[in-house]
């Protein structure tokens, strides 16, 4: 009978849960790591919130677990790489907590608003200063939401019922799905002057981290009033804290903070300033859905297998997955390279499958597929919940399996078609695990992938291939590779660079500005092992 350890506070419904499935289970909250090391070694399962640290320490001592599931979304106390590395699966509960958290950032904006922490402090203290606390009415004015995905959208419907106007930004919103919302799809550069509220909801990536900076609110409204209840990365500090001074931002409510707990916030202290200890999720009732979601993936992968909501496994059985492995890598480098290029909100992807790859489980090389192409993008997307992503923001998905005979014994293509573009790009396994580029938008060429690359579009000209070694020498960047494709003579020509390291966005301004450079981009492929 499998075991599991429950070490954080969870709801009496999950031990029922895994009571009902057939699992023996503990209850033993607030162990000291020391505690929790001595008696690890008999659990097959342990489930988590934020206070249990699983650290390479307590792994070591596992000697039979077999899964740790995280009751909420973050997993910043799992080590994953450790987990993975003692083939440990990893869940989450990525949905759990979406409306608690889109009433906090409401409640939050009601507080900014009408300055309700403050008046509070000073009536309870005796004082009536009715007119120091002239509030603004919200009816009519423009929420810009930086994130309009699973908590984003239920901040919308939510302003929208406060007969708000909502304008959004979201590298993933079609316009269809914005239309279905009642939301205005905007570039950053727009939302920022035309909001009079702006609400964070994005996750924490290279493409938001200081998303809110000194440049970002001189374009916004005097007065405008900021709510970040996602990632405290997300707001450069000292820029809102001058911002707040000098009264070009009205009033910031903050639920989530770089450090947790925060230490010597210089935010803290500011009458403009409304601060929450991370309590977007701290509701009864997300609690109690959190805690029976992971109580019922847990059960179902020690019991049966499934898996659900895993952070570091695909869905792929034993049998199949020594021969799907090598697949799945280049399905996910596919679309990490498609999901890097394009910049507009995905509509569909189509993958197709040619040769031996056709006849194979290509269920989790699709879910490879789609997660590589959201990953740059979004936080907590993975193989399993990948294909539901895209469902709940209405990218079509299409997988075409051709039985016909193709130049390569086997070939996977991965389309990808936005509101501005189509990109499509092809690869194949050389040598049986060795994941080659042999298509990029038509251009036929064989190129290995690297950790760190820039691709690049321009004319079939002179000189283009001596311009761009002579920008990377100038900066002291050496270049691994060097991989050319074009349509035709004087036509559109692709270029794929491998570098030895990552280069800075001041480089790749110096690239795009290359005679005859139509487009470049800086990819990461950090699955790839930099000694290959």
């Amino acid at each position: 009978m499998p075991k599991v350890l429950i070490s954080d506070s969870l709801s009496p419904r999950a031990v029922e849960i895994f009571k009902n499935r057939g699992l023996d289970v503990d209850v033993k909250t607030g162990m000291t790591p020391e505690e929790l090391i001595a008696c690890i070694g008999e659990y097959d399962g342990l489930a988590v919130r934020s206070a249990t640290k699983v650290t390479p320490e307590v792994l070591r001592a596992a000697t039979n677990l077999k899964v740790v599931g995280r009751a909420g979304i973050g997993v910043d106390n799992i080590n994953i790489d450790e987990c993975s590395a003692n083939g440990v699966v990893v869940m989450n509960t990525p949905f759990g907590n979406a409306i608690t958290t889109a009433e906090h950032a409401i409640a939050m904006m009601f507080a900014l608003a009408r300055q309700i922490p403050a008046a509070d402090q000073t009536t309870q203290a005796g004082q009536w200063e009715k007119s120091r606390f002239m509030g603004t009415e919200l009816t009519g004015k423009t929420l810009g939401i930086i994130g309009c995905g699973n908590i984003g959208s239920r901040v919308a419907e939510r302003a929208l019922g406060l007969k708000m106007r909502v304008v959004a930004y979201d590298p993933f919103l079609t316009a269809d799905r914005a239309q279905d919302l009642g939301v205005e799809k905007v570039e950053l550069d727009e939302l920022f002057p035309r909001a009079d509220v702006i609400t964070l909801h994005t996750p924490l990536t290279d493409a938001t981290r200081d998303v809110l900076n000194k440049d970002a609110f001189a374009k916004m409204k005097d007065g405008i009033l900021i709510i970040n209840c996602a990632r405290g990365e997300l707001v450069v500090e000292a820029d809102i804290k001058a911002a707040l001074e000098v009264g070009r931002v009205g009033g910031f409510a903050v639920d989530v903070f770089p450090t947790e707990p925060p230490e010597n916030y210089s935010l803290f202290g500011m009458e403009n300033v409304v601060a929450t200890p991370h309590l977007g999720a701290a509701t009864a009732e997300a609690q109690e859905n959190v805690a029976l979601q992971v109580a019922e993936q847990m059960s179902d992968y020690l019991v049966s297998g499934a898996v659900v909501n895993a952070i570091n496994m695909a869905s792929v059985s034993a049998e199949d997955a020594p021969k799907l492995k090598p697949y799945m890598h280049l399905a996910e480098l596919l679309g990490g390279f498609a999901g890097q290029v394009i910049q507009t909100g995905l509509q569909s992807i189509t993958i197709e499958y040619e040769g031996h790859a056709a006849g194979l489980n290509t269920k989790p090389l699709t879910a490879c597929a789609l997660k590589g192409v959201m990953a740059p993008a979004m936080e907590s997307v993975n193989m399993v919940n990948a294909p539901v992503i895209a469902r709940d923001r209405d990218i079509g998905v299409s997988i075409v399996n051709h039985e016909r005979e193709c130049e390569y014994q086997t070939l996977v293509r991965l389309t990808v078609t936005t509101e501005e573009r189509q990109l499509s790009v092809a690869g194949t396994l050389i040598g049986g695990d060795k994941p080659r580029i042999v298509d990029i938008g038509g251009v036929p060429m064989e190129a290995s992938l690297g950790r760190h690359m820039v691709y690049t579009v321009n004319n079939d000209m002179p000189g283009i291939i001596g311009a761009l070694g002579m920008t990377m020498a100038d900066e002291g960047v050496n270049i691994a590779n060097f991989i050319l494709g074009r349509t035709k003579p004087g036509g559109d020509a692709v270029a794929l660079l491998e570098l030895d390291k990552e280069i800075s966005d001041e480089v790749l301004d110096k690239i795009r500005g290359v005679a005859h450079v139509l487009e470049a981009t800086q990819l990461k492929f950090p699955s790839i092992d930099a000694s290959s």
